[in-house]
């Protein structure tokens, strides 16, 4: 359960670990950049908002109740995602996150200082596995079922916990198999699941915490939360902090999210809590 990375150890056995995102796009459902500059000062704020990895991405994977996303090519998501990652490696050392579904954007992104691969296809480009292995970096695999534009077409599960518990374990003993030494493992919120499907998962994350490696979640502003709330997206950061504690409490050691310094406070509060030890006399 710890990462050694250049720029230091992350241990996720010490308290949750954030991870900002970062979307180097012009269409992404909620707060994104397709400035370089714009997106290098963003990554450098949510920074000193606490966030411990940034998540950049040049891919658009939003639902299509937003508009279907446009495709991207991977000389396009490289044009966009590789300035972001080479200028903000000159002012920081913290680790970056790629963001991407394709094997040579991530070789790229790592060229360029990357340091983790969040993929969330869980290797659907079959070389990704290899590129991982051979940077010996973190690999992020992510459930989901279908592409952005179809997965929304189809969220019946019999069994959503026992599904997506199966899919991951295998993905991860894949991802092993093919000389991957460090995995984490995402549910895959919004994906391919209905609103009730992503509450149980939430309610019942502890169920994956057997696949041995550090557990994701991203519940940050999506659809399933302001819908819940009768909200929008721009009013749903109570119910979004609200489900990173609850997923923290469950045994979720990275959170991903858009509201970086609400989501820190919220999450120290939320690990004095967890980690207090005391004698409790009756």
């Amino acid at each position: 359960m710890k990462w050694s990375l250049a720029g230091g150890v992350l241990d996720f056995g010490a308290r949750a670990h954030i991870m900002g995102i970062l979307n180097a796009t012009p269409d992404s459902f909620y707060d994104h950049y397709d400035d370089v500059g714009a997106a290098v000062e963003r990554g450098l704020q949510m920074l000193e908002e606490g966030a411990d990895i940034l998540d950049i991405g040049g891919e658009s994977s939003r639902p299509p109740m937003y508009g279907v996303a446009a495709e991207v090519g991977c000389e396009e998501e490289c044009r966009r995602v590789l300035p972001v990652i080479e200028k903000l490696r000159m002012h920081t050392a913290a680790p970056i996150s790629i963001d991407t579904v394709k094997a040579e954007v991530a070789r790229r992104a790592l060229a360029a200082g990357a340091d983790v691969i969040n993929d969330i296809s869980a290797m659907g480009d079959e070389d990704m596995a290899s590129v991982a292995a051979e940077a010996d970096v973190p690999l992020v695999l992510m459930h989901r079922r279908g592409t952005p534009a179809t997965m929304q077409l189809d969220t019946h599960y019999d069994d959503v916990l026992g599904e997506v518990h199966s899919f991951l374990a295998e993905r991860v003993a894949h991802a092993r198999a093919c000389g991957v030494r460090r995995c984490a493992v995402d549910p895959g919120l919004g994906f391919g699941k209905s609103p009730e499907g992503n509450l149980l998962l939430l309610k019942h994350l502890r169920r994956l915490g057997d696949v041995d490696c550090p557990l994701l979640v991203g519940a940050s502003r999506k659809s399933f939360v302001w819908k819940t709330l009768g909200a929008t997206a721009e009013d749903a950061l109570e119910g979004s902090l609200a489900l990173a504690v609850l997923a923290r409490a469950a045994g979720a050691h990275i959170l991903r999210v858009h509201d970086v310094r609400a989501s820190c406070r919220a999450l120290r509060m939320a690990d004095a809590v967890l980690q207090t030890e005391s004698e409790i006399r009756g």
